[in-house]
């Protein structure tokens, strides 16, 4: 199945949220995004459509900086960045 990137409206847009847990895998795996963000990707509310994602982790910079040259120079969408953070207390 061939992928489409899904590009935003706005140039820039941050925000933070929560992860939730599942009981049943017993790991912190669901992401649920904020209405800002189905927002700037109004495909996401197409229910006969399936989506997915592809996930990239570099280790350094450099890595993330040869890949951020690739997908300038073949002209890509611009990747979303996600930190993972732990929040303090409850």
């Amino acid at each position: 199945m061939e992928q489409q990137i899904l590009r935003p409206r706005r140039n820039v847009l941050r925000m933070n949220g929560r992860l939730t847990y599942s009981e049943g895998i017993g790991a912190w795996n669901m992401v649920r995004f904020k209405k800002e963000l189905i927002n700037e990707f109004p495909q996401l509310k197409e229910k006969i459509s399936k989506f997915g994602y592809d996930l990239a982790f570099y280790q350094d910079y450099k890595g993330l900086e040869k890949a951020i040259r690739k997908l300038k120079r073949k002209k890509e969408a611009l990747p979303l960045l996600m930190w993972l953070v732990k929040e303090k207390g409850n």
